[in-house]
């Protein structure tokens, strides 16, 4: 009986040293197709890809019973081939700025799906860390104690890598803030004009500085005054009006991946 238990377990550490091998022959591909998509400027963001990858999976399963299993330990290679392609693409943490309704969440939270980045969400974070919400906190302690928190938070990502922070609409207007961006990251501004904000932000009261003021003519004044500070903080600019999110995270990969280019030829 113990010669059959060791002749199980030799099939089994040959099965793992072949999966070993094929894995990384799996991410080395993955890298290499993201090189040539890069060089070649060829669309990165293919949602249709994984699709058919599992599509592939269900055909080649000789013994249905281990199918919930298969795709299981499917999902994490994908993902991990996901954090594969952030990594071959870019090192560098990606700063989403821009006025709020702008569409930073979405956009954060999208390309977290395609590539498989941790997203910071700043508001969202600071929100839980006090157990009150950007309302409370200001009629409370003041619009000085958030922006503190806000700084507070930035300086301590100094060690973060390959992450989508979604930063609050008054972040820029820190120097500060934004010296401390720029030693670990790449800071993209999302644009719109004050009626696609409004449309985004007209049934959302969670934003005490548009209380009373949601109107094109309010919104406006306020993105004129933000405006200097925002485009002087960006590496990339992309506007997002009319647009699908697809596309605007395509654009911003695209940007990205080939920012050193543009840096080169400016």
């Amino acid at each position: 009986m113990m010669v059959v238990l060791e002749q199980y377990k030799k099939q089994l550490d040959l099965c793992d040293t072949q999966l070993v091998s094929l894995l990384e022959q799996r991410l080395e591909i993955i890298e290499n197709i993201m090189e040539y998509k890069k060089k070649e400027g060829i669309s990165i963001l293919q949602s249709e890809r994984e699709k058919q990858v599992r599509k592939l999976v269900r055909t080649q399963l000789n013994k249905p019973k281990f199918k919930d299993e298969i795709f299981d330990i499917y999902r994490s290679i994908i993902e991990n081939s996901k954090k594969i392609q952030a990594k071959t693409l870019f090192q560098d943490n990606i700063y989403m700025i821009g006025f709020m309704g702008c569409g930073k969440s979405t956009i954060s939270n999208y390309l977290s799906k395609m590539l498989a980045l941790e997203v910071i969400d700043m508001d969202s974070y600071l929100t839980q860390k006090e157990g009150m919400s950007v309302n409370q906190i200001f009629e409370k302690y003041g619009e000085q104690y958030w922006r503190n928190l806000e700084t507070n938070l930035i300086i301590s990502m100094k060690d973060y890598q390959n992450k989508v922070i979604s930063c609050g609409g008054g972040v820029p207007m820190r120097e500060i803030n934004i010296e401390e961006m720029k030693k670990n990251g790449k800071v993209i501004l999302l644009t719109a004009d004050p009626e696609t904000i409004l449309a985004r932000v007209k049934n959302d009261n969670s934003r005490p500085l548009l209380r009373g003021k949601k109107n094109t003519k309010d919104i406006k004044e306020l993105m004129d005054i933000r405006r200097p500070k925002y485009e002087a903080a960006a590496d990339i600019v992309v506007n997002t009006d009319n647009r699908s999110i697809h596309e605007i995270a395509e654009e911003i990969v695209y940007q990205l991946t080939h920012f050193n280019d543009t840096m080169t030829e400016a």
